[in-house]
């Protein structure tokens, strides 16, 4: 990331690829002085890569959304504290992009008075 300007200090976190991670990914962040972090499960979110030619492990924009909208609305705690997951990029292949969603997932977030921040903002509370 330095080759791009980005110093550790700018990005203290680190998600292993593909949220794989064991003991040795554990004790690597740290060595590195980095602070490892997941996503929150129980929503689709994290199924934005997939495509159709995946056969059933796709699973498109419109489910995923509601995945969220229902965790939001079954659980006590709604979405707060909830690290989201969505990939900025996505296999040309899937057609169906869940950031063309995003629009409608925030609008109707910030509508049930749901504030934004960053992990940082997150773990200093």
């Amino acid at each position: 990331m330095a080759k791009f300007g980005i110093r550790k200090k700018d990005a203290p976190y680190f998600l292993p690829p593909y949220e794989w991670y064991n003991h040795q990914i554990t004790n690597w962040t740290t060595e590195e002085g980095l602070q490892l972090v997941n996503f929150t499960p129980g929503t689709r979110s994290a199924a934005d890569y997939t495509y159709p030619e995946m056969g059933t492990r796709y699973v498109g924009s419109e489910t995923i959304l509601q995945s969220i909208f229902e965790y939001e609305h079954k659980d006590p705690n709604g979405l707060n504290g909830f690290l989201l997951l969505l990939h900025i990029g996505t296999d040309p292949r899937r057609e169906d992009k869940f950031y063309y969603k995003l629009d409608e997932l925030l609008t109707q977030l910030k509508v049930k008075g749901y504030r934004f921040v960053t992990v940082s903002e997150q773990l200093s509370e």
